[in-house]
């Protein structure tokens, strides 16, 4: 019997051959903790008394950047510190978030195996890497032994075919599927994405839905690597020789294949508050919102940046609305000023703040007040991710997103487009 994409890479991190079920102890080649979970990690390695880290690991300042208390501040030195102690890379305030910074910075590979303290480390996937994300604690048993064990997980297998409709990007794709999957119809399973929309994405669409497979309950996404993956490496300074996609082989075992026809679906939006509540913007439009947001780990990427631009040129934002715009990286923020992108957001009356996560995770950057609506780009809206139990999340692609905010409620992009 072949194997999925989810057994080869653990059969060669572990030296046997798995298949789903099996537990093994696997090599680890790359680990990383944010500000919101690296507190943590530093003193578990203290506990263990370790005087070196054993595999690839970095730390990013995203989730609080720049600080906004005395208590974040301590936390930045202390990653600060034991950076310099141990020679360890630090991606400091205003370099972005962490899902977009480790991938712009060829760490990641096809094949890899790769554990963060943060949930959705499962975005990797779209390069081929197994990433899944673990509690502060196992990661600092990674980082004292270079391994730790997994359970290899069953796989379903997802095609999505049909034509494109207009409007309908990526974030549209992935909550139309979570939303017929449900929460938890994909608990600790594997996902690999095939099928004829997948094979047109671009990179940053598939970092899109890899972003939000946990959002369905799995541990890790899988794209095909091919040469969309293969230019993107590439740019970044990877050899291709260096480059090695892996594909499940053609008579693996699946737990299920499921079939996703995209063709008649419309701009999607999901409800407070779980994200597997998906319906048609036009559904919502009686939904009026206190405030917009762009950005995050799921959707703060030059594509987003480049078609909310063009949605904003030479207009304004609704009377009453605060729209917030977060670029996820630093390169990202720099290349949008260049194209004249931030220029027409601030032009139309939004607040473009540092790249981070802050008013993704509630933290600072836009907390929304008691019973604001907020329509946000985000992967999550459960009660309090904003930083405000008493507030209500809408999600929905850059686009919808958009058109909301000139709008003032919850919006149809396709007349904007």
């Amino acid at each position: 019997m072949g194997k999925t994409i989810a057994e080869k890479i653990l059969s060669k991190h572990s030296g046997k051959d798995l298949k789903a079920g099996d537990f093994a102890i696997c090599k680890i080649d790359f680990a990383f903790g944010q500000d919101g979970t690296s507190s943590i990690i530093i003193d578990r390695i203290k506990e263990l008394g370790v005087d070196k880290i054993q595999t690839d690991f970095c730390m990013v300042i995203d989730h609080s950047s720049p600080s906004p208390s005395e208590g974040v501040s301590r936390v930045h030195k202390k990653m600060r510190d034991f950076s310099l102690k141990y020679n360890t890379q630090l991606y400091d305030i205003g370099c972005g978030v962490c899902h977009q910074v480790i991938p712009e910075s060829g760490e990641i590979l096809p094949g890899s195996l790769v554990l963060g303290a943060d949930s959705h480390t499962c975005t990797y996937g779209a390069l081929g890497a197994f990433s899944t994300g673990v509690g502060s604690t196992d990661l600092a048993i990674a980082l004292a032994t270079g391994k730790n064990w997994l359970k290899v997980p069953e796989t379903i297998k997802i095609v999505v075919k049909g034509k494109l409709p207009k409007g309908i990007f990526a974030k549209d794709i992935i909550l139309y599927i979570i939303t017929r999957i449900k929460a938890d119809g994909a608990t600790y399973k594997a996902i690999e994405f095939a099928g004829p929309v997948i094979d047109k994405l671009d990179m940053d669409g598939r970092f899109t839905i890899c972003n939000m497979v946990v959002e369905m309950g799995a541990k890790a996404g899988f794209m095909p690597q091919d040469k969309f993956t293969l230019t993107w490496l590439e740019r970044r300074g990877i050899k291709s020789s260096k480059i090695k996609p892996v594909s499940a082989d053609k008579d693996a075992s699946y737990d299920k294949i499921l079939e996703f026809d995209i063709s008649k679906i419309s701009p999607q939006v999901s409800r407070p508050h779980s994200v597997d509540t998906a319906v048609s913007a036009d559904k919502l439009k009686s939904v009026k919102i206190d405030e917009a947001y762009l950005g995050t780990c799921t959707n703060g990427r030059l594509s987003d940046l480049k078609i909310v631009a063009s949605i904003l040129k030479s207009k304004r934002i609704a009377k009453g609305v605060k729209f917030i715009i977060a670029p996820s990286s630093r390169p990202i923020f720099l290349e949008a000023l260049k194209l004249g992108f931030i220029d027409t957001f601030i032009k139309a009356g939004a607040v473009v703040v540092p790249p981070g996560c802050g008013p993704c995770v509630g933290t600072h950057n836009g907390i929304p007040a008691d019973g604001e609506v907020v329509i946000s780009s985000a992967n999550r809206n459960f009660k309090g991710r904003m930083g405000n139990p008493n507030a209500f999340i809408y999600l929905g692609s850059p686009a919808t997103v958009a058109a909301s905010a000139l709008k003032g409620f919850i919006a149809d992009p396709k007349q904007y487009l």
